[in-house]
């Protein structure tokens, strides 16, 4: 990202907190097991305002301070360290390189933080997220109301910045767009290589292979867990043990998404795994995308954020009827909820930086109206189970998703190019 879109981001955040202070830290790193760490990946709101992709870090954004408004702590340079564990930007490239004003080692933190909370009014964290923060900011603040009668003033409220910063990351600017569509078009080629290399005898996890490795190739990662169902695996949501064979004749559901620069692609797509639909799996997959398509023409400036969902349900309520699934009307399944057997997630979530991005989607108790710059998904599904589907049917799992942003004049599908239709996946999976 560059550095004037993170200036820019930054003069906003103080702009907003006014007298206040706001420390914001990156995530810690993680262990896997004994001495090896996952890979690090920084906290989202961290890497928004700075960029600044090192572990144990934080960032303090003090408006008016005399000696600089934005400071960095974090790792010094150690040239013995960095010989095991790689290059760190030191203080010299938190200033340099990521325009800090000041930069002081992560250490020094605890003793810099009286100093910086004295006459303030307000504190801006991540209450609940870094334990550190939640142990030391108020006990700094104590130690602040100790010193009353020497004249210091101490900070009288606490808040969570995530009512600030969540609102910026929700509307996306032109940088964070270039990077989603990268994102989207490394996902969209992950996705034709799973269904070029789809084949019956298959593990889930080479299919899963073929797909990270696009990811690898275009210098992205996966943005979550990949989930890849073969048959009735596709019937459970969030299946990621990814260990078992595929089998022809049954469907495979494949919800991968790649990471760039920290921003996120969500697609999914169910294809035949020997290259063909069945006539029963088509009617389920054209039920799916009637939906998907129905939601997505509700995706403008000015609805509500419920009304794609609401519209994506009607549809698929629709389809269990034509399928015998359920009896009544459309009214009575969706009013009743009878549905949620076959469908029980919502149609979608914000995108960007997090696969199930920060935002609220209730606004004074109603739903939030749509700006253009807002990027969803779009992801109904049917997950057929249970001894009263028919045979024929039972352990069938459709989903169809599809990232969506928000323009002024309606919406653009920034994953259009992966096929989805059954004629446009056979005929990919023919090559």
């Amino acid at each position: 990202m560059e550095q004037s879109a993170l200036r820019k981001r930054r003069r906003a955040l103080m702009k907003k907190i006014g007298d206040g202070i706001a420390i914001v830290a990156t995530a810690p790193e993680q262990t896997r097991n004994n001495d090896v760490l996952f890979p690090f990946r920084p906290d989202s709101d961290f890497y928004y305002l700075t960029g600044f992709a090192e572990p144990a870090a934080a960032a303090v954004f003090a408006p008016g301070r005399a000696e600089g408004e934005f400071l960095l702590f974090c790792r010094a340079s150690d040239a013995k360290a960095e010989t095991w564990d790689g290059r760190r930007a030191g203080l010299d490239g938190a200033c340099g390189t990521y325009a800090a004003d000041q930069a002081f080692a992560i250490g020094d933190l605890e003793k810099m933080l009286p100093l910086l909370l004295e006459n303030r009014a307000k504190i801006f964290y991540n209450i609940g997220r870094h334990p550190s923060l939640d142990a030391l900011i108020p006990a700094t603040v104590a130690a602040l109301r100790a010193r009353v009668r020497a004249g210091v003033k101490a900070p009288v409220d606490l808040s969570d910045i995530g009512a600030i910063l969540h609102e910026m990351r929700l509307v996306k600017s032109a940088d964070e767009l270039r990077a989603m569509e990268r994102a989207a078009a490394v996902t969209v080629a992950a996705h034709t290589e799973a269904m070029r290399s789809c084949a019956p005898g298959m593990m889930e996890y080479q299919v899963q292979a073929e797909v990270e490795c696009v990811f690898r190739k275009h210098g992205a990662t996966a943005a979550y867990p990949s989930i890849v169902a073969g048959g009735a695996n596709a019937c459970i949501l969030h299946y990621t043990a990814n260990n078992c064979e595929l089998r022809g004749g049954d469907l495979l559901l494949v919800d991968a998404g790649a990471e760039v620069d920290c921003y996120a692609a969500d697609i999914t797509r169910t294809i035949p795994v020997n290259g063909t639909f069945t006539p029963a799996q088509k009617d389920v997959v054209d039920i799916v995308l009637a939906a998907r398509d129905a939601a997505i023409g509700e995706l403008r400036p000015g609805a509500a954020v419920n009304r794609y969902h609401e519209t994506a349900v009607r549809v698929l309520a629709r389809g269990l009827l034509d399928l015998k699934l359920l009896r009544g009307s459309v009214d009575r399944v969706v009013d009743s909820g009878a549905y949620k057997k076959f469908y029980m997630h919502r149609t979608g979530h914000w995108l960007g930086m997090d696969v199930h991005d920060v935002g609220a989607y209730k606004v004074d108790g109603a739903w939030r109206t749509l700006r253009p710059g807002m990027v969803l998904t779009v992801e109904p599904g049917l997950y057929l189970f249970g001894g009263d589907v028919p045979a024929g049917l039972r352990g069938t799992g459709v989903r169809m998703e599809d990232d969506v942003l928000v323009t002024k004049s309606g919406n653009q599908v920034l994953t259009q190019a992966a096929p989805s239709t059954p004629a446009a996946v056979e005929e990919m999976m023919a090559r």
